[in-house]
């Protein structure tokens, strides 16, 4: 029985390394595609191609769960709920793909935009401790000083010019992920992640439709000149990927299964290297790892790691 724990706990860590993968490299399609379209039709086409690889896999899995008729099924919410918890969800995750994407055009930058866009990840406690009273603990303090280090590296240049307007714009998507995800957290397990996960993604799609055809910026050309940048933003980094994650996270425990995925941000700036030939400074990748390292350290649990520790030096040794 251990053996097969732990063959399924190294395929799920395997199945989030690869969801960190290719999460990271969409930051390389994104950069592609603003060199073709605009952020806001770039996203209506990318969210619309997700919901649309994702509704296959809802109808693959609901039918594996109905099936199961020997099991209990937790209860959840109704079809009412879901289409509010939708739409809730899906206005802040649009509101933050769109600042991302225009941060995204402005830094174009797949490395800089995905390590700025993963300080999501320290703000989450922030947040959570700011609007919703949650504890925080000084690892956390020391993640968020860290991070502020490794963002000011990052984004102010040698001649101290100043953090540029993409920087901020990333930020501020920085901060509306972090309230997208405290959102979801909410929501708690009422109701079907892949569901309201479709129904996010709708909401996003309509959301970037209705101001692509406002603002005049539908080019079919240019979707065609970025057709593959499309396609993997949007059928891998949202249908396959977020797949991947719900199978992985199902062997893995949530504090293991978020430090492998934040191996999202190592990945963009990997893939913005190989692909797009990317740079940076030596103060940039300073900068870089004080995120990393602050993104590993927000996501620890002092309380914890210290009781594991305790508990297994409590358990007596034994000799075979």
């Amino acid at each position: 029985m251990r053996k097969n724990e732990k063959r399924r706990r190294a395929l799920g860590s395997a199945l989030l390394l690869l969801t960190a993968l290719i999460w990271g490299f969409a930051f390389v399609s994104q950069v592609q595609g603003m060199q073709s379209v605009s952020p806001m039709f770039f996203n209506a086409i990318r969210f619309t191609l997700g919901a649309v690889s994702l509704a296959p896999v809802l109808v693959v899995l609901s039918r594996l769960r109905t099936g199961r008729t020997a099991q209990r099924q937790p209860a959840q919410a109704g079809p009412g709920s879901l289409a509010c918890w939708s739409v809730v969800c899906g206005l802040v995750l649009w509101a933050g793909a769109t600042t991302q994407q225009y941060g995204v055009q402005l830094s174009m930058s797949a490395g800089h935009s995905g390590f700025v866009t993963a300080l999501y990840i320290v703000l989450v406690p922030v947040l959570g401790f700011l609007f919703l009273h949650r504890r925080i603990h000084l690892l956390t303090v020391l993640a968020i000083i860290v991070s502020i280090v490794g963002f000011y590296l990052l984004c102010v240049t040698d001649t101290i010019r100043g953090i540029g307007v993409g920087d901020l714009v990333l930020l501020a998507s920085a901060v509306l992920y972090a309230t997208h995800i405290l959102v979801i957290d909410r929501v708690g397990g009422r109701l079907d992640p892949l569901k309201l996960s479709l129904g996010q993604y709708l909401v996003v799609s309509l959301l970037s439709w209705v101001a692509t055809l406002i603002m005049h910026q539908v080019d079919w050309r240019g979707a065609l000149a970025c057709a593959g940048a499309l396609a993997y933003a949007g059928i891998m980094s949202v249908g396959v990927a977020y797949t991947l994650q719900v199978v992985g996270q199902r062997y893995v425990p949530p504090s293991q299964a978020s430090m492998i995925m934040s191996l999202e941000s190592f990945f963009s700036a990997v893939g913005g290297a190989l692909i797009l030939h990317e740079t940076m400074t030596g103060r940039g990748y300073l900068g870089c790892a004080l995120i990393f390292v602050g993104t590993i350290l927000a996501q620890i649990d002092p309380e914890r790691l210290l009781g594991r520790i305790f508990k297994d030096d409590s358990q007596p040794k034994t000799i075979e």
